[in-house]
């Protein structure tokens, strides 16, 4: 990986052509969303340099490379955009070699899309979560409606009966779902894994995954990023760099 680490804000000039040989990834650093392909160009040993977007105080010219101005966004060197964290993914598993992250099985393939629909359920529950904390509110029937449907991807998993969501490797489902799992600590849910031992099991073995290894945050981090981003700080996008 190459780029630096930075973010780019208003005023600042748009980076070149992509070099030769890489893609490039607009991304965040502490964005979930953006943390998804940078797991699996991690996973597949694609090579790739980084442009970092801050997003509360955005660069013009990014919105001519995602008129939703937001990221993840893929740009290749003949100047083709990509953005969707899934279709993102999705892309570079199917036009990189090395591992396949998809299954080949039609029916497996649809089974880990339909839980991974399931997921963006359990996404929305531990942002409601979130936003109460922010405002000081009562978080308890929040955490419970959380759980109801978070207990359907320890179901997922028990029914399974494998380390993984595709078997006994990691597949795309697998760094689809962790960049939230790496946020429990900041959701105020690190307590339910004790309640979902499949769920706890696989976020152990998970720490332990190259890509993720790569690509991890410390809680900590997070959390001092989230309460400058909660304060609309555009400086939160930097947090911890020199």
């Amino acid at each position: 990986m190459s780029g630096s680490q930075r973010s780019l804000a208003k005023g600042s000039p748009a980076p070149g052509p992509v070099p030769d040989g890489l893609i490039r990834l607009y991304s965040m650093r502490f964005c979930p969303y953006a943390q998804r392909p940078r797991l699996v160009l991690a996973a597949k040993g694609i090579k790739h340099e980084v442009v970092n977007i801050n997003l509360k105080n955005k660069p013009e010219w990014f919105f001519e490379k995602n008129p939703l101005g937001l990221v993840p966004c893929l740009e290749i060197s003949d100047g083709k955009i990509i953005y969707e964290s899934a279709i993102v993914c999705d892309y570079l598993d199917e036009a990189f070699p090395g591992k396949k992250l998809i299954p080949t099985d039609p029916y497996e393939k649809a089974q880990q899309k339909l839980l991974l629909e399931h997921f963006s359920t359990v996404i929305s529950a531990l942002y409601k979560i979130l936003f109460a904390k922010k405002d000081n509110q009562d978080t308890s029937e929040l955490k419970l409606q959380f759980f109801e449907k978070f207990k359907a991807i320890e179901e997922a998993l028990t029914k399974k009966n494998t380390s993984y969501f595709g078997g006994e490797l990691v597949s795309m489902m697998d760094y689809m779902i962790w960049p939230w799992f790496e946020r429990f600590p900041l959701f105020d849910v690190l307590e339910f894994l004790e309640k979902t031992p499949r769920i706890n099991a696989w976020y152990k073995l998970m720490l332990q995954d190259p890509a993720v290894k790569e690509t991890y945050t410390e809680p900590d981090v997070l959390l001092a990023f989230y309460k400058l981003y909660s304060q609309n700080s555009v400086d939160a996008a930097d947090y911890g760099l020199d």
